[in-house]
């Protein structure tokens, strides 16, 4: 990938006791990128996410964000830099409605004190109607949360960290629980933040991971294996043997 670096990991080890959950991991994610990050389970891929946002601090190298360490950083400051994930479990305020759940999603700007003015209000709530349309829940923007469909929630949480105008969007398994149609469909909604957002998904559905478009990284072990196309990484034997044919 050769556009100018917005996340940069470099050599980037954690570990926990003697077991290296990351080991050396170097990966760049580029402004407006898509990238898809793979492997079979233990692999590293939530620990990667966990060590971007600061959950979890390496035990060695850096995490950079335009240039700027952050690996030392509080969660809530990574947050405030413009990073935002999205978990496996939809995390929805299941008793608030849609437009709610996003209304206060869109709050969590940034600009912090814009959050405690009635102009703040309002263009959350704006962000959040716009918000509604781009994950396809406009017909269900003031049912409860709770009442929601298992598809429906996952949607509804990406566009709650749609909402949070975060450049890089961490998306793990968000295909989570789904069947292949509402996969295809979230398959649909993601590409469409491609751009405006830089985005991050983990996932190992290799049917998704082909709807996305991506540039696909495999992990083993904590460790790069290899990243390309997905047609780069599908011809490739030794990632077919470690992963790609565990999955048939």
């Amino acid at each position: 990938m050769s556009e100018a670096a917005m996340l940069r990991l470099e050599q980037v080890t954690v570990d926990f006791d003697g077991f290296k959950a990351i080991n050396d991991l170097s990966l760049t994610i580029p402004s407006g990128s898509m990238t898809v990050v793979i492997g079979p389970n233990g692999a590293g891929k939530s620990t990667m996410c966990d060590t971007i946002i600061g959950r979890v601090r390496p035990t060695a190298g850096r995490v950079l964000f335009h240039g700027e360490e952050i690996q030392r950083l509080a969660e809530h400051r990574i947050v405030g830099r413009g990073i935002c994930r999205k978990f496996q479990t939809p995390g929805v305020l299941i008793g608030l409605s849609v437009i709610d759940n996003l209304a206060i999603a869109a709050m969590r700007d940034r600009r912090w004190w814009r959050s405690f003015t009635r102009a703040g209000e309002e263009e959350a709530r704006a962000k959040a109607e716009a918000v509604l349309e781009q994950v396809g829940l406009a017909d269900r923007r003031d049912a409860l949360a709770g009442n929601l469909s298992h598809g429906e929630k996952q949607w509804l949480e990406i566009g709650m960290v749609v909402a949070t105008d975060a450049e890089l969007l961490l998306l793990d398994e968000p295909t989570a629980g789904m069947g292949a149609a509402e996969s295809s469909q979230t398959a649909q909604i993601i590409r469409t933040l491609v751009g405006r957002h830089a985005v991050l998904v983990i996932d190992h559905d290799i049917d998704f991971v082909s709807q996305l478009e991506g540039h696909v990284v495999v992990l083993h072990q904590g460790a790069l294996l290899r990243e390309g196309t997905l047609d780069e990484i599908r011809r490739d034997e030794e990632v077919a043997a470690i992963y790609l044919g565990r999955a048939k």
